[in-house]
């Protein structure tokens, strides 16, 4: 394969990355349909860097950090504009951001009390993220089909917030285990 071959991941997880604030001004611009297309093609390429970075074993260390970095701006960006633009309900933001940010302050207290923590997703993480993106999809779909808010997107929340929540309390009792192993260890 090509030298430059084995970039391709990462240049797709950076247009990731740049397609967040694509996504903020095009909704705030009323461009529903074009911020959808963004978001979709965002997921091709989520799918796709993924895909090459494994088949080929183009997988870098910077891409490992990169990739769920760009997931979560494009999350958290989508989340926040949905909110401000009164779609997404504030409450269901401030549990998407405050597990997020659970999640870095965690990953910062494991690197600085050296605790015995492989850093990796969990499965009901995994599925809080898919969820998250599953609503985001749905609000931007109902935005660009111009079918108003129905029911079934306030249940699409409470869906969303529920595996969000069971995802923040199972990287909470990862880092109190942790904890816990470390104190038994500092007696």
């Amino acid at each position: 394969m090509s030298g430059l071959f084995k970039h391709v991941p990462n240049l797709l997880t950076g247009l990731r990355l740049v397609s967040a604030p694509a996504i903020a001004l095009l909704l705030y611009d009323g461009n529903d349909r074009a911020a959808l297309g963004i978001f979709a093609l965002a997921g091709l390429s989520d799918a796709a860097d993924g895909f090459l970075a494994k088949r080929f074993g183009f997988a870098t260390r910077f891409g490992r950090y990169l990739d769920p970095a760009a997931d979560k701006l494009l999350v958290l960006v989508s989340f926040v504009t949905l909110t401000i633009m009164s779609v997404a309900p504030l409450w269901l933001t401030a549990v998407v951001v405050g597990r997020d940010l659970a999640i870095i302050l965690g990953v910062i207290l494991v690197v600085l009390f050296e605790l015995p923590v492989r850093v990796e997703p969990l499965f009901i993480g995994k599925l809080s993220t898919a969820c998250q993106i599953g609503y985001v999809a749905l609000a931007l779909v109902l935005r660009a089909a111009d079918l108003g808010w129905p029911v079934w997107l306030h249940w699409a929340a409470v869906a969303t917030a529920i595996a969000t929540a069971v995802s923040w309390a199972a990287y909470g009792v990862v880092l109190a285990q942790a904890l816990a192993s470390r104190m038994r260890l500092w007696r």
